[in-house]
């Protein structure tokens, strides 16, 4: 039976803007050894997949200095000190696209990947969205909105032209929950 590690010591290594370094030392309960593992603490992140009325997700496309790519993702972004998931999700998405929602759905929460990270993603559905306003990216930003339309998401998924894996996530939960979308154009 697997046992959680007790951890004996934790301090933080290094702090970023968005993110910092913690290091544990724990001690693994099959061989009694301490062992220092890193962490990065990250507030929680959302994912919002805005559908129009004729079925459009609105995306967005914009430089990542990771992959050095453009991607083709769905808004997302941190939820701030203080908000919940939901404010952070109706913050991003009018950020990012001029889009604002009358309705919100929490359709999934993953942990990104729990080897390294102590955070979770949340995503949401948001519906009967309107257009308001001109896209505010932030200074670090560069985002282009694109409407494509919902049928083509799993075509786009298999081509590697959206491969972001929290995207590929939150897709995935909308599919799970609405699976007549995938046979049903």
């Amino acid at each position: 039976m697997i046992k959680p590690w007790p951890c004996i010591r934790s301090g933080p290594s290094q702090s970023f803007r968005v993110f910092s370094v913690r290091t544990d030392t724990t001690l693994s309960p099959r061989t009694g050894r301490e062992h220092n593992f890193y962490v990065i603490e990250s507030r929680d992140w959302i994912n919002v997949i805005p559908l129009t009325d004729d079925h459009q997700v609105v995306m967005i496309r914009q430089y990542r200095h990771g992959s050095r790519e453009v991607t083709l993702e769905i808004p997302g972004g941190l939820v701030d000190p203080g908000d919940t998931p939901e404010k952070a999700a109706a913050r991003e998405l009018l950020e990012e696209t001029g889009f604002q929602a009358k309705e919100w759905t929490k359709i999934g929460v993953v942990n990104p990947n729990p080897a390294l990270f102590n955070n979770r993603c949340y995503t949401f559905l948001a519906q009967d969205i309107k257009k308001v306003a001109a896209p505010t990216p932030d200074q670090t930003e560069d985002i282009e909105v694109a409407l494509i339309p919902l049928t083509d998401i799993p075509k786009l998924i298999l081509k590697g032209e959206i491969d972001h894996a929290m995207v590929i996530t939150a897709f995935s939960y909308y599919f799970l929950r609405h699976p007549k979308e995938l046979t049903n154009p």
